[in-house]
C-alpha cells in the first residue's frame, strides 16, 4: 500500500491519493495491477536514469580523452618552441662571441696599419 501511494506520488504529481487508495481498497485485483504498474514503472525509470548515467559517463571519458589529445599537442609544440628559442639562443651567443673576436681583429689590424703609417683622413 505505501508503495502505492509513493508511486502515484512520484509519478501522478496532484493526483488525490485517497481516491487511488479508496478504489484499491474495493478491488484487491486493482490493487495488485496498480502495483504491478507502478513496479514497472520505477523499473522502466531506473533502467532510464541507468541509461542517461552510461551515456553521460561516456561523453565524459570521450571528453576526457580528447582533452588528453590535445594537452600532448601542445606540449609537443611548445616543447619545439622551446627548443627553437634554445637554438637561436645559442646561435645568438655565438655570434655576439663572434662578433667580439671579429673586433679584437679589426682594432689589431687597424693598430698594426697606423703603426705603420696608415691615416683615416
Amino acid at each position: 500500500m505505501h508503495l502505492n501511494v509513493l508511486i502515484t506520488f512520484l509519478f501522478f504529481p496532484g493526483f488525490d491519493n485517497n481516491r487511488t487508495s479508496d478504489c484499491t481498497n474495493t478491488d484487491p485485483s486493482l490493487k495488485e495491477e496498480i502495483g504491478k504498474y507502478s513496479v514497472d514503472l520505477l523499473s522502466e525509470e531506473l533502467k532510464l536514469q541507468a541509461a542517461v548515467a552510461e551515456d553521460n559517463q561516456h561523453r565524459a571519458d570521450n571528453a576526457l580523452l580528447e582533452a588528453k589529445k590535445l594537452s600532448s599537442q601542445y606540449q609537443k609544440e611548445a616543447e619545439k618552441c622551446t627548443f627553437g628559442m634554445e637554438t637561436c639562443e645559442e646561435a645568438r651567443e655565438k655570434a655576439e662571441s663572434a662578433l667580439v673576436e671579429q673586433r679584437k681583429i679589426a682594432t689589431l689590424w687597424e693598430t698594426r696599419a697606423r703603426n705603420l703609417g696608415w691615416s683615416s683622413d
